[in-house]
């Protein structure tokens, strides 16, 4: 029976090590990012998606020796995003192994580059990051991370424009939620996902498996991604890289 993809999420930083944010804030250090993809290994994951939080500001992609050692420690597919804003960026990230890239800054700035890119690469191969971000008083807005400003976007009517351009997947990402643990904006992920036929990958906030399954249970989202869950321990964030095993993994079946 269907069940949605869980998908682990490594932040890189402009060292090239893994890192945890909270709200794009303060950074945890969690080491070499390759022993991470290899732990995963052994959890037999979905996939993993990992996100160069420095690169777009710092106008680079990741480094390719990085990449490389990653796409061969790597057993399941993955995806990388930071800092992509090229044709050329994009062949190099694909021919380095990985399954699809993730464009963020450079979709916001240039969303015809999102239809050029699926034009030339497949829409398969090209996901959207859209960081959602609350304003004060509590209107959510898109939220460019890499210049640190709120966009005139609404959530959803980005979403539905890129999709028009071509994406095919969506993460909606919660800023206010990152690193928090203490579950998804699942009214954000539905005003989204119930509107959008491509598949959307909710990202920001999973503390616990019973937030995943939650999720699931009351949105039409399509795959579920998290950091904090499968990296720590628990809330007191001891490192200890995890993941569902099959007998949790089972709580998804039979709730759509």
């Amino acid at each position: 029976m269907y069940r949605p993809r869980v998908i682990p999420v490594i932040w890189l930083n402009e060292s090239g090590h893994a890192v945890k944010t909270q709200r794009f804030g303060r950074r945890i250090d969690l080491g070499d990012p390759v022993n991470a993809v290899s732990l995963f290994n052994a959890f037999r994951v979905d996939e993993l998606v990992l996100l160069d939080i420095d690169a777009s500001r710092q106008r680079r992609t990741t480094a390719a020796p990085l990449l490389a050692d990653i796409s061969s420690e790597a057993k399941m597919p993955f995806s990388v995003g930071g800092g992509i804003r090229t044709l050329d960026d994009i062949r190099r990230m694909l021919a380095l192994g990985a399954e699809k890239v993730v464009l963020s800054a450079s979709a916001i700035e240039r969303p015809d580059f999102v239809r050029d890119a699926a034009a030339n690469f497949g829409s398969s191969s090209i996901m959207v990051c859209i960081d959602v971000k609350r304003r004060f008083l509590g209107k959510k807005s898109v939220y460019n991370a890499a210049h640190r400003r709120y966009e005139s976007w609404t959530p959803l009517d980005f979403a539905q424009l890129m999709e028009e351009k071509g994406a095919g997947e969506v993460i909606i990402q919660a800023v206010d939620n990152d690193g928090m643990m203490s579950g998804y904006d699942n009214e954000l992920i539905e005003s989204i996902s119930a509107r959008l036929s491509v598949p959307v990958i909710a990202l920001g906030g999973a503390g616990k498996l019973e937030h995943l399954v939650e999720l699931y249970a009351q949105t039409t989202v399509s795959a579920l991604a998290a950091g904090s869950l499968f990296v720590f321990q628990d809330a007191n964030r001891g490192v200890m890289i995890n993941y569902p095993n099959a007998e949790n993994l089972k709580r998804f079946r039979g709730l759509r």
